[in-house]
């Protein structure tokens, strides 16, 4: 059994990535999930532990799973899944607006860029 301090790092190191990989800055990744930057850091860096509250808002925000962020399950973390709770989570209007994005998107890669 892990101890918490080494299973904070874990985490932290965890939603670190997730933020990297939507190239955000501490700054506005805090802002999106409404905690301060200064705290952010100090999940990141497994120095505190994150509250059940501000674990759903990185979820929500994110769609990266709750079993991936605590214990690094990656098998329910796929993008497939990732948007399906974020549209979950969505009014209709908003999915017809994702619909949108994702059917323009897609006609722009087939059209343009064929070697993709």
């Amino acid at each position: 059994m892990k101890n918490s301090n080494q299973n904070n790092i874990e985490i932290g190191e965890r939603i670190r990535k997730i933020r990297e990989g939507l190239k955000m800055n501490r700054e506005k990744f805090s802002e999106m999930i409404d905690i301060s930057d200064v705290f952010l850091g100090q999940i990141e860096r497994g120095e505190r532990s994150l509250s059940l509250k501000t674990l759903c808002r990185i979820v929500t925000f994110t769609g990266a799973s709750t079993d991936y962020l605590l214990f690094g399950n990656d098998e329910n973390n796929s993008t497939i899944n990732k948007i399906n709770r974020i549209l979950s989570k969505s009014s209709n209007a908003n999915i017809e607006y994702f619909y949108e994005i994702i059917n323009c998107s897609h006609v722009f890669f087939k059209t343009y860029k064929k070697d993709m």
